[in-house]
């Protein structure tokens, strides 16, 4: 008797195979594509400009076997199902598919599509009941993206080989990411500080004088601080000092009374749950992860995880969405959670259903969510590793919370009337609040509770007299805008409209594996490179770099994705001014020379190679070898080597200066590296000074002794002085020290996506 055929399940990875064959039993084959199997060709354009842009795909070398096997199964199967991820990109793999495995002459293969949201045996089983054709539309978007993209690479990346350095690239969005971080460094070089000053006074009740006394550094329940914030009715702004000091030598003599004092309820909304973007910002923002950290994570949750009691299950929803719906069944188990742990207070009297602000948002999607909220991640604590276990409890609480109730505060606002005799009148204001109720907070474990009852204000009434125990200055100075962060750029390009769930991470990736972008202590700051490259897509090619211009694409492309415009006509408004921007281009932008970029003389150097190339380099001028000196990597990090090596061995270290004064001499603080790699920062006199620090200095001087502030660990700054620390103006996150090696590429990464 012959063997049954089984139905065959294509997906793109390894173990989300293993995972969903375990839910379908023995009449289903699962087999993994392993990401792509068709795409542009690599070594040529592909794209046929003058017939519609007509693309060529081809199987990749690498990708050969693979679609071989495939066939082979599709051959002996009673079906195919095709269940690639739930987005263009899917739908596009999944039509891919179809035209690889296709044999030459023979009907088309029948092929259905089928999508879930989360790898669990009932969405599975479910999935299976309802397949449906391919949607042309999702392709076609995801073509016209890929051709864009291939012909912003292959035309305009050779321009800038020729006229800046082999190797170089452009892209769509990645040139755009570029732009924006160098256009936020040169605000921060343009920044003057301004100084300001501040001025706050310790009042006290003047009634219950006699109070319990407390310990030294703690306050009196009946005292509180006020801040000045108006003389005469007009707001005071105290630009120096002398006017600080007038200020509160008048406030010394003033007879204080409450002036008003106003409560109110306050209620604080949970946030939506997570998206692709948000996820990313706030495992950037609470944990330190990468974006790509967090999505080879999310990655790993999504496809499945051994748990104990279920064996492999996916532990979240797909990780790639930009809408934060969610599905009935998940808000009703969330809620009947929240009820049964917290109490039914907890609980709204409607599920709490949120919009997507994207314009482009598929709506059809949901919120990345776990699986089932009753999987809490302490039942899952030992069971898988750290990363996972902190990204999922992210996750979780993110969720759990967007069901809860609000929380509600009391907030208490008091004005205070400072009167100086025969003189000016001061109005001085301190706030304070209390939580009355947790709501969903309760779940997110926030200091809010703590935090607010240190501004819990005392019992007082309008007209109340008070005595002033204090008054004391304190110098400020504008601060420049914060450069970007990972987290901060993914906010930024999606308020922007730029990019798709799918592309944030690689965004980031990309322009720093292309030497455009650096990471200081989380900080993306522009190279030379960056810098020089993105001057020139400015001046030459506005559009390809331009926000508005971008965004505008995406949403052309989404309207192709839901069938509203061709994808021709998309591509063709891109391409045809592009291509004679191009055409200009190639004549009138002129070579550029950058540091670390040799020429191609060859160096005749003699035996006064070694001094002339360094004085050259103080000089900013060449050698007279010919050559310049170049950016070398070595074991203990970049350094200077004569072009000309090895004819030339000029070496000479690469100065790396902080921008910081030495304490001791006044010279430069450069950054130095131990021999074992380990970073600190010392002075660039040594060995005549010995000054050296483990931590990063910083150039504002302490407002106290007027020493020399350094970073410490959790976002501070201390006085290397008086011992003063204070929070700096960045959100902190937690320092998780350097990335593991082990999640530096993701489990499973899609080529450059085709169609």
């Amino acid at each position: 008797m012959a063997t049954p055929l089984k139905k065959l399940v294509i997906v793109e990875s390894p173990a989300k195979a293993k995972t969903i064959e375990k839910f379908l039993g023995r009449g289903y084959a699962v087999r993994a594509s392993l990401g792509h199997v068709r795409d542009l060709p690599k070594r040529r354009l592909g794209v046929n400009v003058d017939q519609e842009f007509e693309p060529t795909y081809v199987v990749p070398k690498e990708k050969k076997e693979v679609v071989k096997e495939l066939a082979q199964q599709v051959r002996g199967a009673s079906e195919l199902l095709l269940a690639t991820d739930p987005d263009r990109e899917g739908e596009a793999i999944a039509w891919h598919l179809t035209q690889a495995v296709q044999q030459k002459g023979k009907p088309p293969i029948k092929a259905r599509r089928i999508v879930f949201h989360e790898i669990t045996k009932s969405a599975i089983q479910e999935a299976i009941k309802h397949p449906r054709e391919i949607d042309a539309n999702l392709v076609r978007a995801q073509q016209a993206r890929r051709i864009i993209d291939r012909l912003v690479g292959y035309k305009l990346s050779p321009l800038l080989w020729n006229k800046v350095k082999k190797g170089l690239s452009a892209g769509r969005v990645q040139s755009v990411a570029v732009r924006l971080v160098v256009e936020r460094e040169r605000e921060v070089g343009k920044f003057v500080p301004e100084e300001y000053w501040s001025v706050e006074a310790l009042l006290r009740k003047v009634e219950g004088a006699a109070a319990a006394p407390v310990r030294e550094g703690q306050r009196r329940r009946d005292e509180f601080t006020a801040a000045l914030l108006e003389r005469n009715g007009e707001r005071l702004e105290l630009k120096d000092e002398a006017g600080a000091t007038a200020a509160v030598e008048a406030l010394r003599r003033a007879e204080y009374s409450v002036a008003d004092v106003r409560q109110r309820e306050v209620s604080r909304s949970p946030a939506a749950p997570f998206i692709t973007s948000t996820m990313q910002q706030e495992a950037g923002r609470r944990l330190g992860y990468t974006a790509k950290r967090t999505m080879v994570v999310a990655q790993q949750l999504y496809e499945g995880l051994e748990v104990p009691g279920e064996g492999q299950v996916g532990l979240i929803t797909y990780m790639r969405t930009d809408s934060p719906q969610v599905a009935r069944e998940a808000q009703d188990e969330a809620r009947l959670m929240v009820g049964e742990r917290f109490g039914p207070e907890f609980v709204p009297a409607e599920p709490r259903v949120y919009k997507s602000r994207s314009k482009g948002a598929q709506e059809a999607h949901e919120a990345i969510r776990p699986t089932s909220v009753t999987r809490t991640p302490e039942a899952l604590r030992g069971h898988i590793t750290t990363d996972q276990y902190r990204l999922y409890a992210l996750i979780w609480k993110r969720f759990v919370a967007s069901q809860m109730e609000n929380a509600v505060f009391d907030t208490t606002t008091v004005d205070v009337r400072a009167a100086v005799p025969a003189g000016d009148t001061y109005l001085l204001r301190a706030s304070g609040s209390i939580m009355r109720f947790a709501g969903f907070l309760k779940v997110m474990a926030e200091a809010e509770e703590d935090d607010d009852k240190k501004k819990l204000l005392p019992e007082i009434t309008s007209g109340e007299p008070l005595s002033l125990q204090s008054v004391t200055p304190e110098q400020h100075f504008t601060q420049p805008p914060p450069r970007f962060t990972e987290a901060t750029l993914i906010k930024s390009l999606e308020e922007e409209g730029i990019g798709r769930p799918s592309t944030y991470a690689p965004i980031i990736t990309t322009i720093q594996d292309r030497g455009y972008v650096e990471k200081q202590e989380r900080a993306l700051r522009p190279t030379e490179l960056g810098m020089i490259v993105n001057d020139l897509l400015v001046e030459h090619f506005p559009n390809v770099v331009d926000p508005g211009f971008t965004a505008q694409i995406e949403e052309h492309l989404d309207q192709v994705a839901g069938g509203e415009t061709d994808w021709v006509p998309v591509v063709r408004e891109f391409y045809d001014p592009f291509a004679k921007t191009l055409e200009q281009a190639a004549s009138l932008v002129e070579r550029v020379e950058i540091a670390d970029e040799p020429s191609d003389e060859v160096c005749d150097c003699t035996g006064l190679c070694s001094e002339t190339c360094g004085e050259a380099l103080k000089s900013g001028e060449r050698a007279v070898c010919g050559r310049p000196m170049v950016i070398k990597l070595g074991r203990f990090g970049k350094f200077l080597a004569c072009s000309g090596f090895p004819e030339c061995r000029t070496t000479r270290t690469l100065v790396n200066r902080i921008g910081v004064s030495c304490p001791k001499c006044e010279g430069d603080l450069i950054e130095k590296k131990t021999r074992k790699g380990r970073t600190f920062f010392g002075c660039i006199n040594f060995p005549t000074c010995d000054f050296a620090s483990w931590q990063r200095p910083i150039p504002q001087r302490c407002d106290v002794e007027g020493g020399l502030q350094v970073l410490q660990a959790g976002g501070k700054i201390a006085c290397t002085v008086c011992g003063k620390v204070t929070e700096r103006a960045e959100e902190p996150v937690e320092d998780l020290g350097p990335e593991p090696e082990d999640v530096t590429e993701a489990a499973e990464e899609r080529v450059p996506v085709p169609v």
